[in-house]
């Protein structure tokens, strides 16, 4: 059986591709140039252009920044934290000084020279008690426990110079091709943009988005008051017992934070009147939406419920994709001039008559008994993907409505420099939930997701910085409950498909976590209940 380095093969191959090839798909799943397969493997290849490309690119960006970091500032320790910005916030712990602008200049000069000067990035196997002794010695104690906590003998590092590193995902062999970044001071720390998809090969301007920034200060802030900042800190506690006390403090920090909302709510109940609520796919918006009304109960206010879904136009009206499937993301699809109307009624006190939308006969329908009217100071609280989309309410005056942006913004760490994106972590709550409630397996939420986030970055994420409040339901443990339900799904996935790589990379992730059992302590009013069941809010 013919054996042969993966880089021989991109390189015969690198003419029919656009542009650079980064990495390969081996039978579905991703692996570096460096890596050996026999020559009856399926070959493919992940060119620098497309949404994986420009993911191994900044994976590889963000080794350089923890080289040079560690070469020039050794007792300095970087934390990539979360996306904001439009770029990847890193924290500098353990500095002594302020970050200034100098500082980041330096450390920008010593990147570009390492990339000018090309140096190899080499993968290499080892035994783990030997990896674990590396980082020890380099003080990494979080990156020693996650290594220690694998039930595999050998792992793989990456060593750029003097500096080792574990990265769960591939990267480039080398340095060269790592020009396209900036880096900015970012209070504590620095801010890494990058290109993607989206920017045409160009580094991300940067756009302050301080509501955003400081949301997810705040999960920081919450994961270290629970002691919980990386993913060998949850397996520790929840290997101890001790995961009960840890997911009812979060549960109840949510539950603090949504009390707030609504007292806020409440102590303007005379003007502040529309809720809108708004977020991407699978954050939690409708067990957000019923747990805010409850507080406002509490709040001693008789909030109402309106479904934007009975706003659609009828089908026949509905705008298409460019394939010509029907495009019931956008906005066009509402009848905002009509949404419009009844809430302006509704507010000045009048009775409206609200439509019902059939989604079998695609058309809505009226019945004389669906009337509503509010009193001066009832809530009316309208949750959909538009909500913060000035245009949704463009008629409603701003002192009479209030915005609410919710999104599952993950707060826990693999390690220092292995993040878990929002986005992976709204994908495995989307499985689950998709499995559980809606029968569809692994595979169709796969095949579906590309779109869903495509509709996001049209249709949600350009409005977040309009919302009044943020609001983070993410839960600092579900992924250790999440993996019990979405593991076996994602096994599923047949290895001879292109959504295989997929699949792979989401049990790589999962495979950090030790599975939480003690289901039973989350409350039946938890947002995680919306993905996994038993919610008190749905049937």
């Amino acid at each position: 059986m013919a054996i042969v380095e993966l880089r021989e093969l991109a390189e015969a191959a690198q003419k029919d591709y656009a542009s650079e090839i980064v990495a390969g798909l081996v039978n579905n799943e991703i692996r570096d140039l460096q890596s050996e397969v026999d020559m009856s493997s399926e070959v493919s290849f992940i060119e620098l252009n497309s949404s994986r490309g420009w993911r191994i690119y900044r994976r590889t960006v963000m080794f350089v920044l923890f080289t040079v970091v560690h070469e020039m500032y050794p007792s300095a320790e970087v934390v990539a934290q979360f996306s904001a910005n439009k770029g990847i916030f890193c924290e500098i712990r353990h500095f002594g000084i302020g970050i200034n602008e100098d500082i980041v200049h330096n450390i920008e000069s010593r990147m570009l020279e390492i990339i000018a000067e090309d140096l190899p990035i080499i993968k290499m196997k080892m035994d783990k008690e030997q990896a674990i002794k590396i980082f020890k010695n380099n003080r990494q104690i979080e990156k020693a426990n996650l290594i220690s906590s694998l039930k595999i003998d050998k792992v793989s590092l990456y060593q750029c110079g003097e500096f080792y590193d574990y990265l769960y995902g591939v990267m480039l062999g080398h340095t060269g091709s790592l020009g396209k970044f900036a880096l900015d001071v970012e209070a504590g720390g620095i801010l890494l943009r990058i290109p993607d998809m989206d920017t045409g090969g160009a580094v991300r301007e940067r756009i302050p988005q301080p509501k955003l920034s400081q949301i997810l200060a705040e999960s920081r802030q919450w994961a270290q008051a629970l002691q919980c900042n990386f993913v060998p800190d949850l397996n520790r506690i929840n290997r101890h017992g001790e995961i009960g006390e840890l997911i009812r403090v979060s549960e109840a920090l949510q539950e603090k934070r949504i009390s707030q909302i609504a007292d806020h709510i409440a102590e303007q109940k005379g003007s502040l009147r529309l809720i809108l609520i708004a977020g991407p796919s699978s954050s939690g918006k409708t067990s957000f939406a019923q747990r805010l009304r409850v507080q406002l109960r509490a709040a001693q206010l008789m909030p109402v419920s309106i479904s934007l879904d009975d706003y659609f136009v009828d089908r026949e009206n509905t705008p298409r994709k460019p394939n010509g499937e029907y495009d019931y993301e956008c906005i066009e699809a509402l009848d905002v001039e009509l949404f419009n109307e009844h809430m302006l009624a509704l507010l000045a006190g009048e009775e409206v008559v609200l439509p019902t939308y059939n989604f079998l006969t695609g058309c809505r329908e009226w019945d004389e008994s669906k009337r509503l009217a509010v009193t001066r100071e009832q809530p009316i609280i309208v949750e959909g993907i538009h909500g913060l989309n000035e245009k949704l309410s463009e008629y409603v005056p701003h002192s009479r409505k209030y915005k609410i942006y919710i999104s599952a913004l993950t707060q826990l760490n693999i390690d220092a420099h292995n993040r878990i994106s929002t986005t992976d972590a709204r994908l495995m709550r989307r499985l689950v939930r998709d499995y559980q409630f809606r029968g569809s397996g692994a595979l169709k939420t796969l095949k579906q997701w590309p779109a869903v986030r495509e509709g996001e970055e049209i249709n949600i994420f350009p409005y977040q910085e309009e919302a009044d409040v943020m609001f983070n339901s993410a839960l600092i443990y579900e992924l250790g409950i999440l993996k019990r339900y979405a593991e076996p799904l994602l096994q599923m996935v047949p290895r001879d498909i292109p959504e295989r790589a997929e699949a792979k990379r989401l049990l790589d992730i999962l495979q950090y976590f030790d599975a939480i059992t003690a289901e039973d302590d989350v409350p039946n009013n938890s947002l995680l209940r919306e993905f996994i069941g038993k919610s008190v809010f749905f049937k």
